[in-house]
């Protein structure tokens, strides 16, 4: 049977043999999960950067740009990191230039990999199917906060384990823990969740609608995945 593991944060991936492997990486609160909208709303394309400033260049190049720090937006972007901000079809067409505290800075850590793929909870069930029809083994990297450990990246972690099962075993304590908290807490994602710690940052900033759109299961049936170009593409 393939294996399962889980990579709690972008400081613990030089523990990790990414070769061969399908990695999914995770930043619920926000990054990966505005991908996905951005994506299923009708962006072309995304082309993360972990440098701000890399990334503000892409502007002169067409590309609209995204950029948030610390939960905001970075001065002089046109977007910060809201999924519900492409929901309205605004966007369609347009290639988006990305940068986040977390996410891309652990997808420019995932590189090594045979394959990269986005993880949300809204298009789990998709992603789930995508993996099981291929026969490699599984690492999920968690964005976390800073390098530290989070609960949200940690409990998707555990949803994608859970999901797995018939097909990937867990192949370490993490990804066992993970998928026996989600078993529990799963029916009630919001309400476990609002206890974490970038949950109450976001709240802080008012932002209701950003949470509860990360926290919704299977709004859509798309993969998104890093082509050879390095840009982020629906499949």
């Amino acid at each position: 049977m393939r294996k399962v593991e889980v990579c709690f944060s972008p400081e613990l991936i030089h523990l990790f043999d990414l070769e061969g492997k399908i990695v999914v990486v995770v930043d619920i609160f926000r990054a990966t999960s505005t991908m996905v909208a951005a994506l299923a709303s009708g962006v072309e394309e995304i082309i993360p950067f972990a440098d701000l400033e890399a990334c503000r260049l892409m502007q002169d190049k067409g590309f609209l740009i995204g950029g948030e720090r610390n939960g905001l937006t970075a001065p002089g972007f046109e977007m910060g990191n809201s999924p519900v901000a492409y929901l309205d079809g605004s966007y369609v067409g347009c290639k988006l230039a990305m940068t986040t505290t977390n996410g891309t800075q652990a997808i420019e850590k995932s590189l090594k990999a045979e394959e990269v793929l986005i993880g949300a909870f809204p298009n789990l069930k998709a992603t789930v199917s995508h993996i099981q029809a291929q026969s490699k083994d599984v690492l999920i990297h968690c964005a976390g906060w800073k390098g530290h450990f989070n609960l949200e990246d940690s409990l998707y972690a555990g949803a994608l384990v859970k999901s797995l099962e018939s097909t990937h075993e867990s192949s370490e304590d993490g990804a066992l823990a993970m998928s026996m908290l989600f078993e529990k807490v799963g029916h009630n994602l919001k309400g476990f969740l609002s206890q974490a710690s970038h949950a109450k940052r976001l709240q802080n900033h008012g932002i209701e609608r950003d949470i509860d759109f990360c926290l919704t299961l299977d709004l859509y049936e798309i993969v998104v995945k890093l082509d050879d170009r390095g840009f982020l593409v629906k499949v």
